[in-house]
Formats: structure tokens, sequence, C-alpha cells
């Protein structure tokens, strides 16, 4: 048995969820080795006894069912104890064993003060689904502190260090009584089967040692209210301080059981994700969880989740809303297909110097950049900002592409790269604006939606006019990034301490000294024949970020953003696809049978547009016509909240015009949203707060591409052409699906 403690606020109960363990024994043997466990397990010192309280088992025997009664010396400061008036904590086990099922369900809470704190914890051992020669182990635990005579800080810390140890040996301890049986020449345990005898009645106390253990009596005195010392209050260590941190009040109060596809096991954790205390690797199954429950679709790899966690220390509600971000602008530029869509212009080939190499000491991959020999101002002028940033987001793609490799080479986690930046010839036409510009700018995206992907950043031969270079790019550096940087200046990087260190003597490039040839580009001056005018650079930035399916506009307060479809064959299909970027906003859709003014020029009509900073706003039903008598609701209104994804459709009864229509949302005043917040990354001007943002993209099925695309769906045995949903955050894949309906109505799910 172990003890559930976790982080906690006053207001909230708060959850741990395990990665599944796996035995590679069958689950009969685990069972024998799980009995050794009581009534004391020297390897667990703190759980100090235990008593069976009631045992029973149905007429063959297949069910049993134990109920314990368990002491724990919990580790906390005497005078907390002396306060609190207890030596011991006691606590309640039930376990429900089935052996024809081969489960073992365990459900424990605490007794002792069971009116001030509630801890529970659910554990269950199962045969592995894909293996019966193997066991999983899985738990969840919550700790609710009401109120401890002002000490609740305290206590949260206290049980959240012990937790953490105990869960690290209960795997341990399973191991050990295991290897004993082995060592007794017990390495198998039959199955039960209806004719197997009853088990033998199971002794009231056992022990261990010579004498049985003695159960302590639980003794109460009188609270005395005794300042703590300041020492006392900080009772744990950096990594649950940091922990405590992790599970903070996050809205997450509710762990939904999942299918064995969907649960992460704990030696895969290892393998491919890294050494985790019991408490990240809770948050990343729930971040995890909470992204499959909210999110119809494709869901990033743990890999890149993990980043975002690490990213924030671990604290879920923050690195939601970060990911919840960059996940919106992954979708909305197509991040996700950049590396078979991008195709590096010639002046970047020829000019740009940068290029993969090899990899550093630990397995990860090496980017060589020759900053120094870079002609950043002829790049801008030549390209403009918007290909020298999707270059670089491309080089981040192939990096996280090449940490996935390197761990299967490698067989450990790797999961970030080394960058060596060679400076020599950095001077002050490296100063240029619009290049420290471009730069600043890079950076600010990169650090928004790579994080956690750089592991070192070597500076090679800074030279004087560096310091100014620093000055301006650091404050928008992530602290935790600037760590990774190790700057030398002149030739210190060739003496002991320096490169050799951290790159192979054999790979270090022929251009810093060294023996293996490098094919990064030597850079050069862009001929000016090359560059440029503003506005063809302007024109070029703009067709960079709209090549995408989806369109961006702002809905006023006052005045919503409409889009104009004219339906022509009736039964056609309008499907459409949307993020609320920002803020929240009512969808409506509203038939006419006469085009609203100026007339139309095309399926979609642009008209009445207001300039905004970001994005603009269309409308185009008259401020004279009448609802119900010029146009009508075919929709019921539909409030989206931000950050949420929506996916629908509509199949049209009459010919005539469609208009869909996002409008500003009022929310009472009194009311709130747990939704992450989502401001797009790149705008740098403050936007009102009666402004919201959406993302959209609408298609149109013919009536006859409709009755094809339902006829082909028919002949599967299902109805889900048309496909919806109402998720969480931005997609990173296709519409997800749904049950479409025969009659004339739309398709909007939550």
């Amino acid at each position: 048995m172990t003890v559930a403690g976790v982080s906690v606020s006053s207001a909230m109960v708060q959850k741990y969820q395990s990665p599944v363990r796996v035995y590679k024994h069958p689950f009969e043997l685990v069972m024998a080795a799980y009995e050794r466990r009581f009534p004391t397990c020297h390897l667990l010192p703190m759980f100090v006894a235990s008593d069976v309280v009631e045992e029973e088992s149905n007429e063959d025997g297949s069910t049993n069912w134990v109920q314990r009664r368990c002491a724990l010396d919990v580790d906390a400061p005497r005078l907390l104890k002396r306060i609190a008036g207890v030596d011991y904590v006691y606590f309640i086990q039930k376990n429900t064993l089935n052996r024809k099922e081969r489960t073992l369900h365990i459900k424990s809470h605490n007794e002792t003060f069971s009116n001030r704190v509630i801890i529970s914890e659910t554990c269950c051992y199962s045969v592995h689904p894909e293996n019966e020669e193997w066991t999983c182990f899985e738990q969840t635990a919550s700790l609710d502190i009401k109120s401890f005579f002002g000490f609740e800080s305290t206590v949260e810390k206290i049980a959240m260090k012990q937790y953490a140890g105990s869960i690290k040996k209960g795997k341990e301890i399973i191991d050990f009584y295991l290897k004993e049986l082995e060592d007794e020449g017990i390495t198998d345990v039959p199955r039960w089967t209806p004719s197997s005898p009853l088990p033998a009645p199971r002794p009231r106390l056992t022990s261990l040692f010579s004498s049985p253990a003695v159960l302590p009596k639980l003794t109460v005195t009188p609270a005395v209210s005794i300042p703590l010392p300041a020492d006392a209050k900080d009772v744990t260590c950096q990594d649950a301080v940091r922990d405590s941190v992790a599970l903070q009040d996050d809205g997450f109060t509710e762990m939904l059981p999942g299918t064995p596809e969907d649960k992460l096991d704990a030696d895969y954790i290892t393998r491919y994700l890294g050494d985790l205390t019991p408490l990240q690797e809770s948050c990343l199954i729930r971040l995890r969880k909470w992204l499959q429950e909210t999110h119809k679709g494709k869901i990033p790899k743990d890999e890149h989740i993990l980043r975002f966690l690490r990213a924030r220390d671990f604290n879920m509600e923050k690195s939601r809303e970060v990911l919840c971000q960059s996940l919106t602008w992954r979708k909305q530029h197509q991040v996700d297909y950049l590396l078979e869509t991008w195709t590096s212009p010639q002046v970047l080939q020829d000019y740009y110097t940068g290029g993969w190499h090899h990899h550093d000491r630990e397995g990860r991959p090496l980017y060589l950049l020759r900053l120094g020999q870079m002609d950043t101002k002829g790049l801008v002028r030549a390209l403009g900002e918007e290909s020298l940033l999707r270059h670089v987001l491309a080089i981040n793609e192939e990096g996280l592409r090449r940490c996935e490799e390197n761990t299967k080479v490698f067989g450990r986690p790797i999961s970030c790269w080394t960058c060596l930046v060679d400076l020599e010839g950095l001077n002050m036409r490296h100063l240029w604006r619009p290049g420290v510009k471009a730069l600043l700018r890079i950076i600010e995206v990169v650090e928004a939606n790579y994080p956690e992907t750089l592991g070192r950043l070597l500076i090679l031969r800074a030279p004087r006019v560096f310091p100014v270079l620093w000055t301006l790019v650091s404050p928008f550096i992530d602290e935790n990034t600037r760590k990774k940087f190790l700057i030398f200046a002149g030739n210190d990087y060739q003496g002991p301490g320096g490169l050799v260190d951290y790159i192979d003597k054999e790979i270090i490039p022929d251009f810093l000294a060294g023996e293996c040839m490098c094919e990064v580009p030597e850079g050069g001056l862009v001929p000016k024949s090359m560059y440029r005018t503003a506005e063809e650079l302007e024109n070029e930035d703009v067709r960079m970020w709209t090549e995408t399916i989806y369109q961006s506009a702002s809905v006023f307060k006052g005045a919503p953003h409409e889009i104009l479809i004219e339906i022509i064959d009736a039964s056609s299909v309008i499907t459409w696809d949307f993020d609320i970027c920002k803020g929240d906003v009512v969808f409506n859709i509203y038939h006419s049978k006469r085009a609203p003014q100026p007339p139309r020029k095309d399926p979609l009509v642009v008209a009445h547009v207001i300039t905004s900073p970001v994005g603009n706003n269309v409308q185009l039903i008259d401020k004279s016509w009448m609802l119900g008598q010029d146009y009508s609701m075919v929709e019921t209104s539909l409030t989206c909240k931000e950050g949420e994804s929506v996916q629908g459709s509509h199949i049209t009864r009459w010919p005539g015009f469609y208009i869909l229509q996002w409008r500003f949302h009022n929310m009472p005043a009194c009311s709130t949203t747990n939704l992450p917040r989502v401001d797009d990354v790149l705008a740098t001007l403050q936007v009102s707060s009666h402004k919201c943002k959406v993302m959209y993209y609408t298609e149109v099925l013919g009536s006859e591409d409709f009755r094809t695309a339902c006829w082909d769906v028919q002949s599967l045995g299902s109805m889900t052409s048309l496909e919806s949903s109402h998720s969480g955050f931005s997609q990173l894949s296709a519409a997800t699906t749904s049950s479409s309906q025969s009659q004339s109505s739309s398709m909007i799910s939550r």
C-alpha cells in the first residue's frame, strides 16, 4: 500500500495518475509477491503495521474481499505531530481479488483526520492486454486538504514528499519479492479453476520478523496553538516544491478511464522520454488525456507535449495554454507539412551559412551556423522576413525529426539538439536594423513554438562587437535557454574545456581547424542584383503566409464578420471549420433570397471592409434588413468559447444566398472561463478587449457530390461522410467525425 499525497489547492481536489507499470510475470505470481508485503514491509519503513479487519470469499473461491487497517509513520516534524496530536496515520484498505478475471482492485482512504484531509487511492493489477503472461499495474490518487490547524501548505508538502517516495518504491518492492520467490524455487503459481481448492484462511496477523507486529494505538491529544518555525515549514526538497507547483489548480478534477492504447507505459517513458518524477509523469499523462478527450483528431507526440511541460516547470495550466497557442499557430500556417512543401530558394541554398553536421558527444543532432559569414542584410533584402522565418522553421522541424532518429539509434531519449555558432567575421553590418528586427522575430516565434529543443548553444570566436548584439537579443531569449549558452572568445575553444568536451575531435569542422569536411555554405555577399523592392517583399510576405486554406477575420463588438455563399442546387452541403483564436463569439447561419449589396462578384463576397490592425471584418447584412422578412435564421445560434475549434455542415433546403456570421458574444459580468487564451504569437499590436479573432475555412459540396459521398459511406455501413466536432483547441489533422443527418440540418457537436 502507498499513501496518496499530491499538491493541493484548498478550493479543488487534486489528482495523480501513474503510467502503466508492467511486470513481466504472470498475474498469479505477482499476487503471491504482493501478499508478502503484509503485515509490514522492511523495504517501506513508514508502513509500520497492518491488521486484517474483515475477510470474505464467494462460494467457489474465485473472488476474495479483504479489508485492512494500516498504520503509517509519516515523516513529519515532531513539532507538527505534537500539534496534530498523533504519532501514526491510519488508512483503511479494501482489496477485491478476482481470480477468475485475474484482477486485483485496491481502494484506500485515510481514517485519521478524515474530517480535515481526504486522501484516496485506487490501484489495479490486471493482465497485460497483449501478453497474458505479463501483469500491469496502475494507480490514481487524490488529496483534498480542507483544514489542518493552519498548516495546510506544510501538510501538502509532506504528503507530496511521502507519496513521491512510496511510488518510486512500489515497483522495487514487488520486484524484490518476485526475486525472493524465485530464490525459493517458486516460479509458477497455477491459475484458478472452478475445481481449485478454497484458499486457506488468512492469519489475522503475521510478520516477516520473529514476532508479530502490533498495530499501534491511535492516541489523540488536544491541539496546541504553537507557531511553526520557519525551517520546519519547508520540509521537502526542491523537486517536491517543483512538483507541488506542477499540480496546482489546473481545472483537471476528473480522470476518465482510457483504453489500453491511450495509456503510457512506464518503461516507454523511461526509454523514449527520460527519467521523470512520479508527479511529472502524472502531468504528462493528464495533459495527454485532456488532449485526447477534447480533441478528436491527431494529437501531438508525447515528446512534444513534454517539451511544453518542461518549459513551464510542469505547471499544468501554463503548459496547456502555450501548447494550445502553438497548435493553433501550427494549424494556421500548416507547419506539420512544412518539410514536404517547403523548398528553399536558391539564394538561401547559396548564401545561408547553416546546416546539420553529425552529432555531439551526447548523441544530440548538431547544427552549425556560421553567422559571422552570413550577409543578413542581403538575405533580408533578397527574400524578406517571411522566407527567412519559414526556412528557420523548416530547420527546427528537421531537428525534431533527427532527435527521433537519434533516440532510436542511441537507445536513449534525445529530445533536443546542439547548435554551434561561429561568429568569426561578425561586425557592425550585422547590426543593420531590419536584419536585427528579423532576427528578433525569428527568436520570438521559435521560443513560443519549439520550447526545450535547444540542448546547448556553443558560441565560438565571439568578437568585440558581440556584446552589442547580445544586449539587443538576450531580453527576447528565455532565461532557461540562456543558461544553455557557452561563449568562447577568440581561440579559447581550442584548449581544455573547449569544443572537444562537447564534440568528438573527429567531427570538428575544417573551418574550426578540425579534420572533418563540412558542407555548410561559406556564405559571402548576396549580389545586389538579387535585391527586391519593398513592395515586392511585402507582396511576397503576404503570399507566404496566406498560402493556407484558412482565412483570418476580426469580430468587433457591434460589427460581426460575415461571408456569403450562393447556393444554386438545393440539398447542397455547406461545410465549415473554424477556430476561435481570441474572445468568445456566436456563430449563426442565415438564408436570403436576394444577395446583399454591393453586387456579388464571386461565391464568397467581400464587401464593407473595415480596416483593423489584425485581420479583416466584413459586414453583409444591411442594417435596414429585418429578420424574418428580408432574411431568416436556418440554424440555432452556437456560442463558441475562446480556444475552441468547430467543424460542421448544413444541408441546404432552398437555393439562394446563405450568410455565415460570427458575432461578438457579450458575456455576463460574473461569468468566467477556464479555457486557454490563444493570442496570435505574431501580433505585436495591442488589441481592444472588444475584439475577437477567428480563423475559418468553408467549402460547398454540390448535391450530386453529396449524394455520391453518402452512397460511398453507406456501402461501408455508416454515415460519417460529413464530419463535425467541437474541440478544445485547433486540430493538426483533418476534421473529425460525427453522424450525419438525412434531413436538412447542421451537424454541430460539442
